[in-house]
């Protein structure tokens, strides 16, 4: 990494650290030099992302983050065992795809209880007196899909649009805690969401090529928008918050 990017000694948690986005954040941040607590459901796969780290002294914490009720405990094991909080990226999330009238309300609670309620609770905890470090900063992985609407993808886009929203909103209420908070929108990105979604509607359906001539700068790597979310969470993004960041291969311009 470049030095303008140095986080050594920095502690970071990553929500959703076991895959995709969340995984290459880890490992990104890892090579910069912090000290990293990883979370997600499965212990296997955090293991698996904790033997690609650089450097020492990381951990990890297997939870379930939908279970709503129990981030407040799992925030107080990380802060008890591995000190207060330098960081957070909230990598966590989940994708429906459906037309309108299948859109029932559990599915959409289902949604939202990952993407957004979720990602809300995790900050009100971290944010509590003592859990963090001076200069904390904070940064949800949204979506381009929060900006650009498609038919089938309501619930997705709502909750990545709920959570840039709150992101504006929670800025102005820690700024007097010394905090920034920041959201990014990675466009279509080379993860196992993006193959799924590929499988569902065919690699050479028409709607799969309009996404790809919106998207002209081609896929993103995950490495991109890893890299992204480190700046941010650097000294060099000091006077950045409350914003949402695309990472899109130039997918809003058109």
């Amino acid at each position: 990494m470049n030095t303008l990017i140095d986080l050594t000694g920095k502690h970071i948690l990553v929500i959703g650290a076991s895959s995709g986005i969340g995984k290459q954040t880890a490992i990104t941040l890892s090579s910069a030099g912090a000290k990293l607590t990883l979370v997600a459901r499965t212990e296997a796969n955090l293991i698996a992302t904790l033997h690609e780290l650089e450097g020492k002294g990381h951990a990890y914490c297997a939870a379930d983050i939908s279970e709503l009720s129990g981030i407040e405990e799992t925030v107080k094991q990380i802060i008890h065992k591995n000190g207060s909080l330098d960081g957070m990226v909230y990598a966590a999330g989940i994708s429906m795809s459906m037309p309108l009238q299948m859109f029932k309300p559990e599915k959409l609670q289902s949604l939202f209880d990952v993407n957004f309620f979720a990602f809300v609770e995790s900050v009100r905890q971290i944010t509590k007196k003592g859990r963090y470090n001076p200069g904390m900063r904070i940064v949800g992985i949204s979506s381009i899909a929060s900006l650009k609407g498609d038919k089938t993808h309501l619930g997705y886009s709502a909750s990545k649009a709920a959570m840039d929203a709150a992101v504006r909103c929670i800025a102005k209420e820690v700024a007097g805690k010394d905090i920034c908070i920041n959201t990014v929108a990675p466009g279509m990105t080379a993860t196992g969401m993006l193959s799924r979604f590929t499988d569902n509607i065919g690699s050479n359906s028409e709607s799969m090529k309009e996404l790809k001539s919106r998207q002209y700068l081609g896929v993103i790597q995950p490495e991109a928008v890893a890299k992204t979310i480190a700046f941010l969470l650097s000294p060099a993004a000091e006077y950045i918050t409350g914003i949402t960041l695309p990472v899109d291969g130039g997918m809003t311009t058109c």
